[in-house]
C-alpha cells in the first residue's frame, strides 16, 4: 500500500486575482481605492491564508507524499485512496472539494477564525498541524476521528451523476421558468412551473434551505449526519396545466425524488458551483436521493 499523500486545497486570494488582473500593485491600489477600499485589507486577508499554508506545507509528516491543488483544478485532479485531503479556507470550500471524493478523511482548516464560520473548517492551522503529527505513526485510517455527513446525488437517465454536500439544484440555466413533471416517493406526480428546485443535506440545511423554510414558516431541518434530505420547489407558478400542491418535502435514506424535463433543457448543479453541471434535455428523467459517499470531517 502506497504511503499517504497529503493534499491540499486551496484557492486564490483576491489579492493575486487583483495583481493579475491590474498587473501591478499599484494599479490595483487605485481600483480598490475608487470603491472605497484599501489594498492593506486585502493584503491582511492575502497574508493570514499565505500563513496557513505555510504552516500546514511544513507539517506534512517526512514519510508521506505531497500535493496542491486550487479550486479552479478540482475537477482535474485524480483523488486516490491513500489521500488525505487539507483543505484550506472558508467552508465553502469543504463543499466545493466534498464532491470529488470516495470516503477520504478531510481535514477544514481555518485560515481566519472568528471571520470565517468555521462550520466545516473548524480546525485552526496549529491544530491541524497536531492531528497530521499525530497521525502520521499509525496512519491517518487509525488515527483520525470523522464525523458522517451525508450528501445527495442527482443521476440522470443516461448515467451523468452530480454530487453535493450542501443541496442540488435543478432549474433553467437563466431566470426563465423551468418546466417539468415532479413524481413524490409516494407516487404523487405535478406538472409545474416554477424557478426550480432544491434538494438539501443537513449541512446545507443552515444556507439557502435554511432561507427558504423560514419564508415558509419554519420547518424542522435534517441535521449534518442525518441521512435524510429536505427539498423545496422554489415559486411555483399556478396555471391550468401546472401546479403548485407539491413544494417541499422530505427524502428518507432509499427513497427518490424524480424530475421529468419539460422544457428544452434544465440544469443540474451542486453546492452552487454552476459551471460544473450536468444538462438534462426535453424528456429526461432527473432522479435524486441520499448520496452513498458521505463526506468523512474530522471532528
Amino acid at each position: 500500500m502506497a504511503n499517504p499523500r497529503l493534499v491540499i486545497v486551496h484557492r486564490r486570494t483576491e489579492l493575486q486575482d487583483l495583481l493579475d488582473r491590474h498587473a501591478t500593485r499599484g494599479q490595483a491600489e487605485f481600483f480598490l481605492r475608487t470603491r472605497g477600499r484599501t489594498i492593506q485589507d486585502v493584503q491582511y486577508h492575502h497574508d493570514r491564508t499565505s500563513a496557513a499554508l505555510t504552516t500546514i506545507r511544513a507539517a506534512v509528516p517526512a514519510d508521506w507524499r505531497h500535493a496542491d491543488v486550487e479550486r479552479a483544478d478540482l475537477s482535474r485532479f485524480l483523488f486516490t485512496a491513500e489521500d488525505v485531503i487539507a483543505v484550506v479556507g472558508q467552508d465553502g470550500l469543504v463543499a466545493n472539494t466534498a464532491k470529488y471524493l470516495n470516503g477520504q478523511p478531510v481535514i477544514g482548516i481555518n485560515p481566519e477564525p472568528g471571520i470565517n464560520p468555521g462550520v466545516l473548517v473548524r480546525h485552526t492551522p496549529d491544530a491541524a498541524t497536531k492531528l497530521l503529527r499525530d497521525a502520521a505513526p499509525a496512519g491517518p485510517a487509525e488515527r483520525l476521528s470523522c464525523q458522517e455527513l451525508s450528501t445527495v446525488t442527482a443521476r440522470l437517465d443516461d448515467g451523468q451523476e452530480l454530487s453535493g454536500l450542501n443541496e442540488i439544484f435543478i432549474g433553467h440555466s437563466s431566470h426563465q421558468s423551468a418546466r417539468y413533471r415532479l413524481t413524490t416517493p409516494d407516487g404523487q406526480a405535478e406538472r409545474q412551473s416554477s424557478s426550480g428546485l432544491i434538494v438539501s443535506t443537513g449541512t446545507g440545511a443552515t444556507g439557502w434551505c435554511a432561507s427558504i423554510a423560514l419564508e415558509r414558516g419554519g420547518r424542522t431541518l435534517p441535521a449534518a449526519t442525518d441521512p435524510r434530505l429536505a427539498w423545496f420547489v422554489r415559486e411555483a407558478w399556478p396555471s391550468p396545466i401546472t401546479g403548485v400542491s407539491l413544494t417541499e418535502g422530505a427524502l428518507e435514506a432509499g427513497e427518490t425524488l424524480r424530475v421529468t424535463v419539460a422544457s428544452d433543457q434544465l440544469v443540474v448543479f451542486g453546492d452552487g458551483m454552476e459551471e460544473d453541471r450536468i444538462t438534462a434535455s426535453w424528456g429526461q428523467e432527473i432522479t435524486v436521493q441520499l448520496g452513498e459517499r458521505p463526506l468523512r470531517l474530522v471532528a
